[in-house]
């Protein structure tokens, strides 16, 4: 089962702001940090119940690590339905949390 990875406008500003708070300390990390995100969500269209669950009473709302550096970032997202996962907030890890 392939599953169609869509984002919410949220999750677009909060990319926006992670790349532009990373190309003020090194430009070169923005490139590579793209990379590493998109590579990483690349794994929600095929296995996205192998993340992590966001909240124990709910299954389908659920947290993909993303390990850049020494830290890294969390994507927050749920799955929909059987063809499509939703991309609602991407965080760095040493942000406040998002629930």
């Amino acid at each position: 089962m392939s599953y169609k990875v869509r984002y919410t406008l949220a999750a677009k500003e909060d990319l926006k702001r992670l790349f532009t708070f990373l190309a003020e300390q090194d430009f070169q990390a923005v490139k590579h940090a793209r990379k590493t995100i998109a590579a990483s969500i690349q794994l929600l269209e095929q296995f996205p119940f192998t993340c992590r669950k966001a909240v124990s009473d709910n299954t389908y709302l659920r947290e993909l690590l993303i390990p850049f550096g020494g830290a890294g970032y969390v994507a927050l997202f749920e799955i929909e339905d059987n063809e499509t996962v939703t991309i609602l907030a991407v965080r760095h890890q040493r942000e406040e949390d998002y629930h």
